[in-house]
């Protein structure tokens, strides 16, 4: 009975830590864009789960707070390139991006279906 409640103490822990925070990237643009920030995301310490929405626009990202913040998920998101909320994008890694995951204005961005 006691190996239980413990297990069950420890779980509830670490449920507790696990936060979810949505953060809006407005210049991903295509399915390309989504794996690159999904894959750069899985490899920061700290979260668990990233998972982005180019239609909407938006990235919900699973953390763990005692490890990362959203500030440092912002910031990773801008070190792949992207916009990330009020961070812009890291200039370098924008510039290496592929021509279709770059802002239209840059001649970005996936061509519209007449």
């Amino acid at each position: 009975m006691f190996m239980l409640l413990v297990a069950a103490g420890i779980s509830s822990t670490v449920n507790a830590q696990a936060k979810t925070v949505t953060i809006k990237t407005p210049t991903v643009q295509c399915e390309e864009c989504k794996h690159r920030i999904e894959n750069y995301l899985a490899k920061e310490e700290g979260i668990m789960k990233a998972v982005v929405d180019y239609k909407r626009k938006i990235t919900k990202v699973t953390y763990t707070s005692e490890r990362t913040n959203v500030e440092n998920i912002k910031t990773a998101i801008a070190n792949a390139g992207y916009d990330a909320d009020d961070v812009t994008a890291n200039t370098d890694s924008y510039n290496k991006l592929p021509k279709c995951c770059k802002k239209t204005e840059d001649g970005g961005g996936t061509p519209k279906k007449n």
